[in-house]
């Protein structure tokens, strides 16, 4: 069984982002961002520069995050136990706006091993998902496309994801595969830093802005991508799964 090595938390997590598109268009860009990782259970804050809540997130707005995850798994078969450890790597709520494509929980046993990972999916229309998954020892898994991400991509296919949790890096790794070829992926890296104050407005400084950063460069490429007549799928509402 998995067991991971957790860095100290609160961390916030220099690093950068890559999307790589290989067909029908070959289109790639990467940034510099930054993402926090926490422990559910005793989530930071950092008034206007960073914050966290249920509202962002997966299950009832009413409820703690701790106690929608563990509704989510239990849903899902697996019973988070009360010792059990929940990690989070996500964005933040900065200067009033969050918006966050992919949360990883990391739910772990009170020995540190791994019991399961939720991965939450946010798209650009409002609408999220969420998916439980086994990792094997080298921290990966496949999991079914089920939702509409991009306008440019039909609902098919699976994502083969690579995750990394220690002291050294935090990282996730997703390729889409359809029709047997890797058409698309996504990855973001970078080292977990203790969330002491000058960590955090270190990592403001050289990334302003940051979730409107996400949404605004989501919105960019969208764009270039649709002037080189990359043909858009239609959108169909999506009706979120129990727990979600």
């Amino acid at each position: 069984m998995v067991k991971l090595e957790v860095p100290l938390l609160p961390a916030v997590v220099p690093g950068r982002v890559s999307h790589t598109r290989r067909v029908p268009l070959r289109h790639r860009f990467a940034y510099r961002t930054y993402q926090w990782l926490v422990d559910i259970d005793d989530l930071p804050r950092h008034g206007v520069l960073a914050s966290f809540s249920p509202s962002d997130h997966l299950g009832s707005p009413d409820r703690t995050l701790r106690e929608n995850v563990a509704a989510f798994t239990a849903e899902q078969g697996v019973a988070l136990e009360p010792d059990d450890r929940v990690v989070m790597l996500a964005n933040a709520r900065s200067l009033g706006y969050v918006f966050d494509p992919l949360s990883v929980f990391w739910c772990l046993k009170s020995t540190g091993e791994l019991r399961c990972v939720v991965l939450e999916i946010h798209n650009t229309y409002g609408e999220r998902h969420a998916q439980l998954a086994r990792p094997d020892d080298t921290g990966r898994f496949s999991l079914g496309k089920e939702f509409y991400v991009s306008p440019f991509f039909t609902v098919n296919g699976r994502y083969d994801v690579l995750l990394r949790l220690d002291s050294e890096q935090a990282s996730v790794a997703i390729t889409l595969v359809q029709d047997d070829h890797r058409v698309f992926s996504a990855s973001f890296s970078g080292r977990p830093r203790v969330a002491r104050t000058a960590a955090v407005v270190a990592a403001a400084l050289r990334t302003p802005f940051v979730t409107y950063q996400v949404w605004a460069l989501i919105r960019v490429h969208g764009i270039r991508l649709w002037l080189r007549r990359l043909p858009v799928v239609p959108r169909r509402p999506h009706v979120p799964s129990k727990g979600v």
